[in-house]
C-alpha cells in the first residue's frame, strides 16, 4: 500500500469514527421520510380526501377560511392554506407559532403547529392534524437537526454531512482498483456472498458504497444547502454566476373601503392567472400594510415550479407577479433543492433511488465500524 493510500485510509477511518453515529441517524431518518406522503395519505385518507359532487363547485374561499378559523379558535390565527386542483382533495388551513427561540429542543421552539382540513364543497371539517407531534414531522426534525434547536442541531448535522462528503471521496480513492484486472474488477463490483462473514461485510461496505456514491453525494450536498447558509450562498453564486442576491419586490397594501371580500377577489383572480397550477398556496396578510401572498405550484408533490403573486389585503388588487420562468439559474436550483433532496423531482423512481441510497448510507457507518473492529482484533492477536 502506498503512503498516499495509507493517509487516505486514516482520514477515512477517523472521520468515520467521529461522525458515524450522526450519519447513521440522519440516513435512517431520511430513509423513513422518503415515502411519508404516500403513507400519510393512506393512514389519513378520510381527513385528506373527499368525495366531490357531480357539479364540483367549491364554496367561496372566505367561507372556508372562516370555518377553519372557528375550528382552530381565536388564539390560533391561520398563517397558510393549500387548495388543490384535484377535486378529491380536502383543503388545508394551517396555523403556526414559534416557541422559545432559546429552547434546547425542537419541541420547545414550537408553540403550536396545527392544520384543519375542510371539504371545499360542503364546508364540513374532515379532520384536524397536529404537526408538532406528528411521527413524520418528528422524523424530519431529527433528520434536520437531531431534534435540537436549529442553532445547535443544524451546524452539527451540516458539518457532519460535509465530513461525510469527504469520506465519500476518500472511500472512492480507496475503492479504486490499483490494476484493472479481471480479479480486481470482480472484487470491486461484486459482493462475494459465499465468502466468510468478514469478507461479506467488507464487500457490503465497499461495493454497495460505490454503487450509491453518486446518489448519496447528491443527497449530502442538497442537505448541506439547508444546513449551512454559506454553502447555500456558494451554490447560488455558482449557479447564477452572480454575487447579486435574488430580486424580491416587496409590495405594501393601501387602506381602502370596499364592498366585497378582498380575500375572495384575490383567490378568484389567482385561480384565473394560475390555471396550470396543481396547488395554490395562500398566505393571509400580516400587519396593517402587509400583502396577501399566493403561490401557484405546478406538480402534485414538488415545490420548485411556482409563480408568486402579491395582492392588496384591502382591495384584493394584484400588486406584483413573479413567474418561475423569470428566476435566474441560482434561484431555480435553490428552489429545486428540497425536491432533489427527497427524490420527488424524478417522481416515484427518484424516491425509490433516494430510499435505497439513504438505506445504504445508513449501513456504511455500521459495516465500516465492523471492519475497523475486526482489524483491531487481528492486530491485538498478533
Amino acid at each position: 500500500m502506498t503512503r498516499f493510500r495509507k493517509i487516505i485510509g486514516q482520514i477515512h477511518l477517523w472521520l468515520g469514527l467521529i461522525t458515524g453515529l450522526i450519519v447513521l441517524i440522519v440516513s435512517i431518518t431520511g430513509c423513513l421520510f422518503v415515502f411519508q406522503k404516500e403513507i400519510s395519505d393512506l393512514i389519513h385518507q378520510k381527513t385528506f380526501f373527499v368525495e366531490p359532487p357531480a357539479a364540483a363547485a367549491t364554496l367561496p374561499y372566505s367561507t372556508l377560511f372562516k370555518k377553519a378559523e372557528q375550528t382552530l379558535g381565536k388564539d390560533r390565527p391561520i398563517n397558510f392554506s393549500t387548495t388543490y386542483k384535484d377535486p378529491d382533495h380536502a383543503w388545508e388551513f394551517m396555523t403556526y407559532k414559534a416557541g422559545d427561540p432559546k429552547a434546547l429542543t425542537y419541541f420547545g421552539t414550537i408553540d403550536y403547529y396545527e392544520s384543519v382540513f375542510i371539504n371545499p364543497y360542503t364546508g364540513a371539517v374532515t379532520g384536524k392534524y397536529d404537526y408538532k407531534y406528528d411521527f413524520f414531522n418528528v422524523v424530519k426534525f431529527i433528520h434536520w437537526g437531531l431534534l435540537l434547536n436549529d442553532t445547535y442541531g443544524q451546524p452539527i448535522v451540516g458539518y457532519s454531512t460535509l465530513i461525510f462528503v469527504i469520506m465519500l471521496i476518500t472511500g472512492m480513492i480507496m475503492w479504486w482498483p490499483k490494476k484493472w484486472s479481471k480479479t480486481n474488477i470482480n472484487k470491486s463490483f461484486k459482493i462475494k456472498w459465499k465468502a466468510g462473514f468478514k469478507r461479506v461485510v467488507y464487500d457490503l461496505h465497499n461495493v454497495s458504497g460505490f454503487y450509491v456514491m453518486l446518489f448519496t453525494l447528491i443527497l449530502a450536498l442538497t442537505g448541506m444547502v439547508f444546513a449551512m447558509k454559506w454553502f447555500q450562498t456558494t451554490v447560488y453564486v455558482i449557479a447564477s454566476r452572480s454575487i447579486t442576491p435574488p430580486d424580491f419586490k416587496q409590495e405594501k397594501s393601501q387602506k381602502s373601503i370596499v364592498t366585497f371580500n378582498p380575500m375572495d377577489k384575490a383567490f378568484d383572480t389567482a385561480k384565473i392567472l394560475l390555471k396550470t397550477a396543481d396547488r395554490i398556496a395562500f398566505s393571509p396578510a400580516s400587519g396593517a400594510d402587509g400583502v396577501i401572498y399566493v403561490n401557484g405550484i405546478i406538480g402534485k408533490e414538488t415545490y420548485y415550479h411556482a409563480d408568486a403573486l402579491q395582492f392588496d389585503q384591502y382591495s384584493g388588487k394584484l400588486l406584483h407577479r413573479k413567474n418561475y420562468s423569470e428566476q435566474n439559474a441560482g434561484e431555480k436550483l435553490i428552489g429545486m433543492n428540497y425536491d432533489i433532496h427527497v427524490g420527488a423531482i424524478l417522481g416515484l423512481p427518484g424516491k425509490i433511488i433516494a430510499f435505497i441510497a439513504s438505506l445504504v448510507a445508513a449501513s456504511l457507518p455500521i459495516t465500516g465500524f465492523m471492519i475497523w473492529l475486526n482489524r483491531k482484533k487481528k492486530k491485538s492477536k498478533k
